[in-house]
């Protein structure tokens, strides 16, 4: 089910705000950008960036996921390994709200989002 268009401006507004504060320096953002997805209950960020063999594909590599679980209203934390499937972020799977989850992925304290 997908987000309502109110949850969809408070996602909006919190991501932004998130980007604003995590983004490279304007001056490379064509060779290194971060940018983010809704996708039906899910947020995905990405890492945005020229195809190495081909600059003028950009490709965006998820990095980390949230998806909101109406049932127990929580967020799902999911990081993607290096067999690039989702994976339980196991320090902290669930999160009360955006908020917390955009915070857990900047102080990313197990260096598993960026690395």
């Amino acid at each position: 089910m997908a987000f309502d268009n109110l949850q969809t401006l408070d996602i909006i507004e919190i991501m932004n705000r998130f980007l604003e504060s995590i983004r490279p320096p304007e001056s490379i953002r064509d060779q290194l950008d971060i940018g983010y997805l809704i996708e039906e209950n899910s947020i995905l960020i990405v890492e945005i960036r020229p195809q190495w063999n081909n600059p003028e594909i950009i490709s965006q590599t998820p990095v980390a996921k949230t998806t909101f679980i109406k049932s127990k209203y929580h967020w799902k934390v999911f990081w993607m390994k290096s067999d690039l499937k989702w994976h339980n972020y196991t320090p902290k799977p669930f999160v009360s709200n955006l908020k917390s989850f955009t915070k857990l992925v900047q102080e990313d304290k197990h260096c598993c989002f960026f690395g």
